[in-house]
């Protein structure tokens, strides 16, 4: 049991959380005359660090997980989540939400193909929670910051969320606030071509350098924000705020989160950096899922699909489910670190 344990903070630290390059710019940054405990040295080190490993991870991630979605293109889901009904239906979708875009703003079109080929509203719902919150990507990133034990608790309310979201949607009944133009639509079911495994390679290449293309500001931004809190702002300052003595921590993340707009490889390194201050496990988890489920440009996407009472119910439900699990998480903190 020693040994599997070993060997798994092996992996943790010096694979999936790169130490030794950490250990390696340290040494580049102090051999240009910069000291690494200092506010400038300290933040070039974190900053070149953590782009390069978010990076690398990204890019890795996802190959990985677009080589899996082309199983699952748009039509095979829909036939797939065709197949069960009820609860059952809701855990699907939440499931398929997890190898699918990256960002919630990338769901939504997928989300409203879904329910304009006429699958069950709450269903449709339970994906589009899922896909932001709780991809396959987020999973690995936060083994790399949190551990193995966070991060598969992470995942697994996230999907908590996700069903009992779109199940209440569902209870409901509220097809009715969807707009029109999308209850009316026609679904015209098209095969896709069979896709052999240099075209799946080639599709997951694409796929990396395309979502590279536009996620690579927010982590350079993300990355950035994260030097300035670890390098610059006390510690008291992030307690005062985000620590135990404040109850309201957990409120304050997700109303500062909503406006933003990012996805989990742009939240984790102020993640990362807000924890190393003394910031709560349940707040910083709170921030990350409001920015990347309720993010402001995706509710705009969202309301020219559906009408302001549905809207409201939709962030109503993912708002009050963050906040109950950044709580949670807060409350059995000693449990997790």
């Amino acid at each position: 049991m020693e040994i599997l344990q070993t060997v798994w903070l092996f992996i943790q630290d010096q694979i999936l959380g790169m130490k030794w390059m950490n250990v390696l710019i340290g040494n580049l940054v102090s051999a240009l005359g910069l000291d690494t405990a200092s506010h400038w040295g300290g933040s070039i080190q974190f900053f070149i660090y953590d782009v390069i490993k978010i990076t690398i991870l990204l890019c890795t991630l996802i190959f990985i997980i677009s080589y899996i979605q082309s199983y699952f293109p748009p039509e095979r889901s829909k036939r797939i989540l065709g197949r069960f009904h009820g609860i059952g239906a809701n855990i699907i979708a939440a499931l398929l939400g997890t190898v699918t875009p990256f960002c919630s703003c990338s769901s939504i079109p997928l989300f409203i193909g879904f329910t304009s080929a006429g699958l069950p509203l709450g269903v449709t719902f339970s994906f589009l929670i899922s896909s932001p919150m709780v991809d396959l990507g987020s999973l690995v990133l936060l083994m790399s910051i949190f551990g193995a034990k966070i991060a598969i608790w992470y995942v697994v309310l996230g999907l908590v969320i996700a069903v009992a979201g779109g199940t209440l949607i569902e209870k409901l009944h509220m097809e009715q606030y969807v707009e029109e133009f999308i209850r009316n639509a026609s679904s015209v079911d098209l095969e896709s071509p069979t896709l052999t495994k240099r075209d799946r390679v080639i599709f997951a290449k694409d796929q990396v350098v395309s979502t590279f293309k536009k996620v690579f500001p927010y982590i350079l931004v993300g990355v950035g924000i994260g030097a300035i809190i670890h390098n610059w702002i006390p510690e008291s300052w992030i307690q005062a705020v985000l620590g135990s003595n404040n109850p309201f921590g957990v409120f304050l993340a997700v109303l500062v989160g909503v406006p933003m707009y990012a996805d989990i490889f742009g939240t984790i390194p102020v993640a990362e950096a807000l924890l190393a201050k003394g910031a709560q496990l349940g707040t910083i988890l709170s921030f990350m899922m409001a920015v990347t489920t309720l993010s402001l440009p995706s509710i705009i996407m969202l309301r020219k699909a559906v009408k302001p009472k549905l809207l409201a119910l939709f962030i109503t439900i993912c708002s009050v489910g963050i906040i109950l699990v950044g709580y949670l998480f807060n409350a059995l903190q000693y449990v997790f670190i």
